[in-house]
């Protein structure tokens, strides 16, 4: 029921899960109690004597979100020898065979460092997972799989730990790699697949975990900062090295404090989530003037690039946020006179771009291919007729877009969804490349050449328009992972293109 006036509101959107994700995911309150130390350690019945190597922790309880029933029935004694480990561990003290343990979901022994890990003979790493296997886990096909390719990567080189970043300049204190679930609170796989792709974006990552965002709160937002706070404080958690998942939830009740729709538990559409959520981190970090907004009309006879520039420093005179100077880019529009010839031209910001498949074809669809579709001339003639500034009268015109500045971190939305009488989904395969976008056709000014993108992050959504399930694909480093709520795997990078991509995040290649 909540909404704001002239918000769209969208019933039937695509999101929430599947039957495949447990129930036990939405957190009740006992366990959000727990949640800070939902990795419990595990004691193996036989070997409790004080030795610490017989403590693993449990990939299976974080799973399922509870403890085995067994735990009830030890000894007073062993509880208290498990909660003295828990509390040692949660002043801070940072234990590294965590890099390994995220890599492949399986259970290690806490006293093997990653650095030992490294040393250790392929034969032995395959024991101890072997051992470790028997003791906790239950082989199923997954844990097979996940345990081959781990000797695998051991094979190929003694430790791969070295390419996962431990933090930028500045983040020293933070231990983490990133490859931590989200735990979901209720249909909230959308919202969760949208922070994985932002806590992997570095820009992003880096201004918030370096507290850079700070000094840029705004005391005169809605949400007086608070949401980008509770932003910062769930990357901090996500990076910090001390969790396998964080639970999202006060970050979730700030999002919905500034963006009513969501509000509740509803199923919701990851791109939507994605514009609300950008527009109150960019009200909470926004630096320009405050009041209504005026714009300017530009002098006369400016040639297109001092129009562009006119606009540009008109649209940041009142927004002027770190958000923006990371998402937002500045799309050309030419509107050609059929009968004098005449152009005009304007320019408007654009925080993500919406691309549409060509309904034409079904099979063999890429990127360029909707990129093509999306900058292709369109005729407005008859009722859409616009007034010819020459002819000083409504004549049919042809309307084309181009790009006028490249944004460094780039979003691209697959339009799946069509809202024509009912909503349906497209799910045509569009490839896209995965390094190297090259959008030199798109941009305004051909003589100058557009930079290149790499991908690193996608929100997928699989299922039809009424029920579905939203996951994530992350570039970690230089490997690529899948993150689906609370749970974590690596993944192929033959696997990245699917036709359930819907959200494309690429950042801007440093110029070389």
């Amino acid at each position: 029921g909540h909404h704001h006036h002239g918000e769209k509101v969208n019933t039937g959107l695509p999101g929430g899960d599947s039957g495949n994700i447990p129930s036990s995911s939405s957190s009740s309150p006992k366990e959000k109690k727990s949640s800070r130390w939902r990795l419990k350690l595990k004691t193996s019945s036989g070997e409790d004597k004080g030795d610490k190597n017989s403590e693993t922790s449990s990939y299976s309880s974080l799973e399922s979100g509870s403890v085995k029933n067994n735990e009830t029935s030890r000894t007073d004694n062993k509880r208290k020898k498990v909660e003295k480990t828990k509390k040692s561990h949660s002043r801070g003290s940072s234990f590294d065979y965590r890099l390994i343990k995220d890599m492949f979901k399986i259970s290690l022994p806490r006293s093997l460092s990653a650095g030992e890990l490294g040393k250790k003979e392929d034969n032995s790493i395959a024991e101890i997972v072997d051992e470790e296997e028997k003791k906790g886990m239950k082989s199923s096909k997954s844990s097979l799989k996940l345990k081959n390719s781990f000797k695998a990567q051991f094979k190929s080189s003694k430790t791969n730990c070295s390419d996962i970043p431990d933090g930028e300049s500045g983040l020293s204190s933070l231990q983490g790699n990133g490859l931590v679930g989200l735990k979901n609170l209720g249909n909230t796989c959308f919202m969760n697949s949208i922070l994985q792709c932002l806590s992997h974006s570095t820009l992003v990552r880096e201004y918030f975990l370096s507290k850079k965002y700070k000094s840029d709160l705004s005391s005169t937002s809605k949400m007086q900062g608070r949401l980008a706070e509770e932003f910062a404080s769930l990357l901090h958690d996500m990076w910090s090295g001390r969790h396998d998942s964080v639970s999202p939830n006060k970050f979730k009740s700030a999002v919905a404090k500034s963006a009513p729709r969501f509000v509740g538990y509803s199923q919701q559409d990851s791109q939507e989530f994605l514009r609300f959520f950008m527009e109150g981190l960019h009200e909470d970090l926004n630096k320009g003037k405050k009041g209504k907004r005026k714009i300017e009309e530009p002098p006369k006879d400016l040639t297109d690039l001092q129009l562009a520039e006119h606009r540009w420093n008109g649209y940041t005179s009142y927004d002027n946020s770190a958000i923006v100077d990371i998402f937002v880019g500045l799309l050309k529009s030419t509107l050609t006179c059929s009968v004098c010839d005449h152009k005009s031209v304007t320019f408007d910001p654009f925080w993500d771009l919406s691309l549409p498949l060509p309904r034409s074809k079904t099979s063999g669809l890429n990127l360029q291919s909707c990129f093509a579709e999306f900058t292709q001339e369109e005729i407005l003639d008859g009722d859409e007729k616009p007034t010819c500034e020459n002819c000083k009268k409504r004549q049919k015109c042809t309307k084309q877009f181009s790009i006028e500045r490249f944004p460094p971190i780039l979003v691209l939305h697959l339009k799946r969804f069509s809202e024509v009488r009912y909503r349906t989904k497209l799910s045509s395969k569009v490839d896209f490349p995965i390094e190297n976008l090259d959008l030199s056709d798109l941009s305004s000014q051909s003589h100058l050449c557009a930079p290149k993108y790499d991908l690193v992050g996608v929100s997928n959504h699989s299922g039809n328009t009424f029920s579905g399930h939203y996951i994530a694909y992350c570039k970690v480093g230089s490997r690529w992972h899948r993150f689906s709520d609370s749970s974590v795997s690596s993944i192929s990078r033959n696997d990245i293109v699917s036709s359930e991509a819907y959200v494309l995040f690429y950042e801007r290649q440093k110029p070389r």
